[in-house]
Order: C-alpha cells, then sequence, then structure tokens
C-alpha cells in the first residue's frame, strides 16, 4: 500500500506535519513518499529540508492508494484535481483556519494510524463541469468540486447578469456576480454571500447572488440533472471574470455562457473520526 503526502510548504512550515504522518503510517507498514502540491521557486525562502527526498504528485499518484494533504481548503482543492482524475481517495490535514474539506486537525495525525490499519471510509462528493460558450464553442473548460464563481473586474461597477436552468430564465439581477456551488462548496464562498448549507453528500447545484442590487434576486437550490447557465448581458463594455475552485480567473466577455452541469467525476473524500457534517459545522462556526 502506498500513500502520497502533500503537504503545502507554505503552511507545514519544514514539512514537519508530513514528516511525522509518514512516520505514523510507515509504523504500520504503509509505504509513503512526499511530494509538493506545486512547484516551487528555488529562491524562495521555504524551510524545506535538503535531505528529504520529493517525489512528482502526477506520477506518485499512479497506483496509490490514498492522498493525504496539508494545508488549508485551497491546498486539498488543488491536489484533489490530480487525484480525482486517477481516482485516488483523498484526506485532508487542516493546518490553514477554517478547513471545511478537512478530516482531521493538526493534533489528531495520530489517527492515521486507521488509514494504514485500512479502518475508514470514503464519501463520494458530487462535482461540476464548468464550461465558457463563446458563440457557440467552448474556450473554457474545467471540473470544481468547490464552485464556479463569475465576478466583476476591480473597477467597482456591477454586473448585469441571466441565469438559467435548462435554458429557462431563472433570474436576472444587477450585482458583484454569482456563485454556483456543490454541496461541498455551499459552505464556502457560497455560504458567505448569503446561500445556504447543504449536506456536503446531497446532489444539488447551488445559485448564489453576491451583493444582487435587487430585492428579488435570491439564492436558488436546484436539482443535479439541471444545466445552469450564466452570462453577462450581450452588449455590455463591464469586464467579468470566471474563477473555478479559487484557481486562475479566465476574462468573460458579453454574450459568453457559463455553462455549469454535474460531472461524471466524483471526488472521494476518506473518512476516518467519525464526526458528522453538524459536528464540523459547529466546530467550525461556533454554536448559536
Amino acid at each position: 500500500m502506498k500513500v502520497v503526502l502533500s503537504p503545502n510548504p507554505y503552511r507545514d512550515r519544514g514539512l514537519r506535519a508530513a514528516q511525522f504522518a509518514r512516520r505514523v503510517l510507515e509504523r504500520g507498514g504503509v509505504d509513503t513518499v512526499i511530494c509538493l502540491p506545486f512547484e516551487v521557486d528555488e529562491s524562495s525562502r521555504l524551510d524545506i529540508p535538503g535531505d528529504l527526498p520529493l517525489g512528482r504528485l502526477a506520477q506518485e499518484l499512479e497506483g496509490a492508494a490514498a492522498l493525504v494533504c496539508f494545508g488549508g481548503d485551497g491546498t486539498i482543492l488543488h491536489s484533489a484535481r490530480e487525484a480525482t482524475a486517477r481516482n485516488v481517495p483523498v484526506l485532508g490535514v487542516n493546518l490553514g483556519s477554517i478547513g471545511f474539506m478537512a478530516e482531521l486537525e493538526h493534533g489528531e495525525l495520530s489517527l492515521l494510524s486507521r488509514l494504514a490499519g485500512g479502518k475508514f471510509g470514503v464519501e463520494s462528493r458530487m462535482m461540476l463541469d464548468v464550461t465558457v460558450r463563446r458563440e457557440g464553442r467552448p474556450v473554457f473548460t474545467e471540473a470544481a468540486l468547490n464552485d464556479a464563481v463569475v465576478t466583476k473586474g476591480a473597477v467597482a461597477r456591477v454586473l448585469d447578469l441571466e441565469v438559467t436552468g435548462d435554458r429557462v430564465v431563472i433570474s436576472a439581477f444587477s450585482g458583484d456576480g454569482l456563485v454556483v456551488a456543490t454541496p461541498t462548496g455551499s459552505t464556502a464562498y457560497s455560504m458567505a454571500a448569503g446561500g445556504p448549507i447543504v449536506e456536503p453528500t446531497a446532489e444539488n447545484i447551488i445559485i448564489t447572488p453576491i451583493c444582487a442590487h435587487s430585492l428579488h434576486a435570491k439564492p436558488f437550490v436546484l436539482d443535479s440533472g439541471r444545466s445552469v447557465g450564466v452570462r453577462v448581458a450581450p452588449g455590455s463594455k463591464k469586464t467579468a471574470y470566471l474563477s473555478v475552485d479559487g484557481g486562475r480567473a479566465f476574462r468573460i466577455q458579453a454574450g459568453d455562457w457559463v455553462e455549469c452541469r454535474c460531472s461524471k467525476q466524483v471526488t472521494r473524500l476518506i473518512k476516518l473520526t467519525g464526526r458528522s457534517f453538524y459536528e464540523r459545522i459547529n466546530q467550525k462556526l461556533g454554536k448559536a
């Protein structure tokens, strides 16, 4: 059994958490390899042990039984993309602030012995296929575990947006943007924008306006079988951008359609602690 350990060096100083996890797993007879989730500039002043062998994430995931990520939700989202493409389940260790997607906190690394002993479950999470169509042609495509976000540029001007479900208009409003989220992403930007919290194992598409200039623009929860379309009004000269799972922004032109639909891919998250979603919500957000 091989497990890939992927620490964010900005969060895991000296890769200490990853090295502790490696010792726990190797005591249980697990082969491990440490891979950074992204390329690091040699001139950066990160505390990475020079004598620590590092593998390449995409290469080492081939044939791996699991991927353990160390960092915040952004690190997990980034690394999970590579793992999902290879059907490798992911376990997150929270070294960030909130960390809704993480199964373990930093002080719970000893529980990785359960992973070594095969005492764990796997939970499937719905994803979205996100495509931008320009004059009918796809010019951008990406898969989202959390969300696809359409926002205005740096200039403080609102966007005129139209939102459809299976090509039927759901809402048209002016505002700062829109979040199209999965249930997993319902506790991220969508929640901060006033959207509902949805159980992460549900299969729904959540539409949440961002700072809408309308009393009628409200969040919607749609069936996963719907195809959601978003576009900036044709003829508009305002700049809009699309970001998928917090990744690099793609510039959207007026008249482009952003299409979001349930993906055939799913992200598989490893469950070790037995904590329920409601316990995690209370832990992360505080009890009322």
